[in-house]
């Protein structure tokens, strides 16, 4: 599977998610459920998982502008446990917008662009990965948050989406 299908499998998926998550109600996705100092609840995740991805590709990867820098109702937001009082359509809104600028950014990647290294100072200091590492890093990051919130909905009496990528393969 090339990077283009698999982001394909979560566009698909994230509508599945998002008709979910829009009927479950805001106090089970406002519930403070996980313990630690980044997420607290399933509003947390839900802007977590876009965040990385505008992260990783505007910052890292194209050394651009953030997509959530143009989100008014976002404006300093910071990862972490902040967003149990966001609305969910605030959320979900910031999820299409960087959805909508990833395709854009997929469009144009090449297998040039996929090979170029990207210098990333972290935790460990400078480290060098390509586009294609990281794009591919961004997408894994979702299914496994994506699993999380499944489970936590769960978790609260509400059946989540069949999100398996078998479920999103055409048949042969």
């Amino acid at each position: 599977m090339h990077i283009p299908e698999c982001y394909g499998y979560l566009r698909r998926s994230r509508r599945d998610l998002w008709a979910c998550l829009e009927g479950v109600p805001d106090e089970v996705l406002s519930k403070p459920v996980l313990p630690g100092k980044r997420f607290h609840c399933v509003k947390d995740l839900i802007l977590h998982i876009p965040m990385i991805e505008d992260s990783w590709i505007h910052e890292d990867i194209l050394r651009d502008t953030p997509v959530w820098e143009g989100v008014a109702a976002l404006a300093g937001a910071k990862d972490g446990p902040n967003y149990a009082a966001f609305p969910l359509d605030t959320l979900l809104d910031y999820w299409r917008q960087v959805e909508a600028s990833t395709l854009g950014y997929l469009e144009r990647l090449g297998p040039e662009e996929r090979a170029r290294l990207v210098v990333v100072n972290g935790s460990k200091g400078e480290e060098h990965f390509t586009v294609d590492g990281l794009l591919w890093h961004v997408m894994v990051h979702e299914i496994r948050h994506g699993a999380q919130i499944g489970v936590l909905l769960q978790q609260a009496g509400i059946k989540p989406p069949f999100l398996d990528l078998l479920n999103y393969l055409p048949t042969v």
